[in-house]
């Protein structure tokens, strides 16, 4: 399993959310190059970013800081928030994100999401976040009418490599990740599944990588402490620290 370590950001700082509620910030950082190559230094590959900023109004206000994470620190990125137009994505493929992760505009525009998939195939891949089964969007401030697993099948047979899920009640909480919601998808679809949202222990990178995932988020947990990214890496990859 890849361990992908995840900066948010607002206004260019590196910031959790609890629940994904704005009002609900906690700065760690306003050098989140400086995070990223703390992951470096653990032994990470990959990183998850998110811009917040673009998430809830559909902006690309973070790019620059962006592209300065991938220079200085050489991880490959994924990259998610606001990204609403095929323009988005070049731009953000151009600056040397590995894969951007569309949201709000995979669920309200699917013209778009077919057009992205179709030029850019595996290096689109969309977030599908979950609040009461149903798929929200705009930040997590509004649910779409969209069942979570008929969302998924759509995206499948579109053409859809990697889902990003994400079980908003877990996501920042501490509370541990929805295992039962992982196990479900991973049997349904063939898709490469990446596990978001309340990865809160090494018990839940155990289990994870033991369902054979494709990938797993690790955001607050890293940040608190929690969770030692250089011993969640080796889990895995298959060690057994």
């Amino acid at each position: 399993m890849n361990i992908f370590p995840a900066i948010d950001l607002i206004d260019g700082c590196a910031v959790r959310l609890y629940k994904g509620d704005y009002s609900q910030k906690t700065v760690y950082s306003d050098n989140p190059a400086d995070v990223a190559k703390s992951f470096v230094k653990a032994g990470a590959e990959y990183i998850h970013i998110v811009d917040l900023d673009g998430a809830r109004d559909g902006s690309n206000a973070n790019l620059t800081v962006i592209s300065k994470i991938i220079s200085e620190s050489g991880l490959k990125a994924e990259v998610g928030g606001g990204i609403r137009s095929v323009e988005s994505v070049k731009k953000y493929l151009d600056i040397g994100v590995m894969r951007v992760i569309l949201g709000t505009a995979a669920v309200k525009d699917p013209e778009f999401l077919e057009n992205a998939v179709k030029t850019y195939g595996e290096k689109v891949a969309v977030g599908v976040d979950i609040k009461d089964g149903k798929v929200a969007v705009k930040g997590w401030t509004e649910l779409s009418q969209y069942d979570c697993f008929e969302f998924c099948q759509r995206l499948q047979d579109l053409g859809v490599k990697t889902v990003i899920c994400t079980d908003i009640s877990k996501d920042g909480a501490m509370s541990g990740t929805n295992l039962e919601l992982y196990r479900e998808l991973k049997e349904r679809f063939t898709m490469d599944i990446v596990a978001s949202g309340g990865v809160s222990d090494i018990e839940n990178v155990r289990r994870l990588t033991e369902m054979n995932m494709y990938g797993a988020i690790l955001g607050k947990a890293l940040y608190t402490g929690s969770i030692d990214l250089k011993q969640a890496i080796e889990i895995a990859k298959g060690g057994t620290v």
